[in-house]
């Protein structure tokens, strides 16, 4: 089981970091920051750099920790934050991967709460630091919290007159 565990979380925390690196640098087939700031304009978010950054940031380190298994739901509940946003992205256009859906974010939302739930195995940081055991109430609260707060920052951080491909309607300041 701890084989397991481990297969898991280096796979889906190296992937959602990777995908945080993307958001802000040429490295793994990234577009830079300006790309990244770019991206979440088109998909109708306001903040521009401080978006991208904070979004490439907050990616990078749930992932780290997801495949360190360190600070286990903590870093869940940052992934299943992160990659909770990613799929209201892609939700008007259907589950399947192959048109741009959500399916790939839906997946890495599942492992990484699975992951809060399981905990990060004997192999982790966590079981190294002696806290590998957290209480059901932190997974289940990381779980419920993580996407919630996707869900939050979505709402407050997308720009009104913004149709679902991100084009803008109307001039409202980012």
């Amino acid at each position: 089981m701890d084989a397991g565990l481990l297969v898991l979380r280096l796979v889906a925390g190296l992937l959602i970091a990777g995908h945080g690196v993307q958001k802000v640098s040429f490295r793994l087939g990234g577009n830079g920051l300006a790309g990244g700031t770019e991206e979440f304009r088109r998909d109708g978010f306001r903040g521009g750099v401080l978006t991208a950054l904070v979004a490439g940031a907050s990616q990078i380190g749930a992932g780290l920790f997801l495949a360190l298994g360190l600070l286990t739901p903590l870093a869940a509940m940052a992934a299943t934050g992160v990659m909770t946003v990613a799929g209201s992205v892609k939700w008007h256009k259907g589950l399947w991967v192959q048109n741009d859906g959500y399916e790939y974010p839906l997946v890495l939302v599942t492992v990484s709460a699975a992951l809060a739930l399981a905990g990060p195995g004997r192999w982790s940081v966590d079981h190294a630091l002696g806290i590998a055991s957290w209480p059901v109430w932190v997974a289940v609260a990381a779980i419920v919290l993580g996407p919630a707060s996707g869900l939050l920052t979505r709402v407050v951080l997308h720009r009104s007159g913004a149709g679902p491909e991100g084009v803008r309607h109307a001039h409202v300041a980012d």
